[in-house]
């Protein structure tokens, strides 16, 4: 397999990834320039296991959470290789604009890193639309600052909320820590149609109004970028994305728990360790074999994917149960 976290760290993620396979070339639009060349695992070449043993044809579309993105890039990548003649395409509009989409019966599968809401599950059934969740790895939502903060190393649920919710005062670093600069915090988050702000506002918002002062964006690599550029910015966004970019970055520990593979798989890194899914349309994967043996090959794949981009793999038996719900919708 491919070493991805070189990937992400050397190439930027777009707005929109668009991967199709024609022969044996990818096209990709939407996406910064990805002119540098990458590396390969200790293992060889890319893993192209899990698709069907015949040539399929057609198109899948998806899309959905900008932080289940890093792995179906690679997942995407890797599938033009299995079957050149399957064009996929992914966007990543934010969990909730993903589920607008997989509403109005324009994509085949959405990816959310929250658990569908339940008027998100009226709209489907109002539409017709019968889906199924299939869970992809794990992930810990992580709290970063710029590597040239010398200050900040943990921080508590408390000083988080402290922090984060809008209360009309101007934010000072020295409100958490008298003993830390009294200067303005400058915010990063997720957009509001981002999973990543869903699951952040019920853990640590408890659904009050988010600091006005923020700069919010879909794009986690617009967060990225503000977060390095300003050593009094504060963010959060996916693990993978701090992994890509740690660097220039600094992950916070929560209440003494640094995230990584380790407490985010156990739980202890809470409460911000989370899952990550993709939903998918049951007529697609029953009447279209493209759809299907993308579904059933992403599955295969995602555990590998996962580990090599920075999430935690699920463990195998849950993979399984994904693979038993797709083959009992054929």
């Amino acid at each position: 397999m491919k070493n991805w976290k070189f990937k992400m760290a050397s190439t930027i993620l777009g707005s929109a990834l668009i991967l199709g396979a024609c022969g044996n070339d990818s096209e990709e639009t939407g996406n910064a320039e990805s002119g540098s060349e990458v590396e390969e695992s200790e293992t060889g070449t890319a893993s192209q296991s899990g698709s069907s043993d015949e040539a399929v044809e057609g198109s899948v579309s998806g899309d959905g959470s900008s932080t289940v993105a890093p792995i179906l890039e690679g997942v995407v990548e890797e599938y033009a290789g299995a079957q050149p003649d399957v064009r996929v395409q992914v966007g990543v509009s934010g969990t909730g604009g993903g589920f607008e989409k997989f509403m109005q019966g324009e994509t085949d599968f959405s990816n959310a890193s929250r658990p569908i809401k339940d008027e998100e599950i009226a709209s489907l059934e109002e539409a017709g639309i019968e889906y199924t969740e299939l869970l992809l790895a794990y992930d810990g939502l992580t709290v970063v600052v710029s590597q040239e903060n010398d200050w900040v190393e943990d921080l508590t649920v408390e000083d988080l909320k402290k922090l984060w919710v809008e209360d009309g005062s101007t934010k000072m670093w020295s409100d958490i820590n008298p003993d830390w600069p009294e200067e303005e915090v400058v915010f990063y988050a997720p957009g509001t149609d981002s999973g990543t702000y869903d699951y952040f506002n019920e853990v640590i918002l408890e659904d009050e109004d988010l600091v006005s002062s923020a700069t919010l964006s879909e794009d986690d690599n617009i967060l990225v970028q503000g977060i390095q550029a300003d050593k009094n910015a504060i963010g959060f966004f996916g693990y993978a994305y701090f992994v890509a970019n740690q660097d220039t970055l600094k992950a916070v520990s929560i209440g003494g728990v640094e995230p990584n593979a380790e407490t985010i798989e156990s739980g202890d890194y809470e409460p911000l360790s989370r899952p990550l899914f993709t939903y998918v349309s049951n007529t697609a994967v029953a009447e279209d074999d493209a759809v299907y043996d993308f579904m059933k090959y992403t599955l295969n794949n995602a555990g590998a994917m996962a580990d090599a981009v920075g999430y935690v793999a699920l463990p195998q038996e849950q993979y399984d149960e994904g693979l038993e719900k797709l083959e009992a919708l054929r």
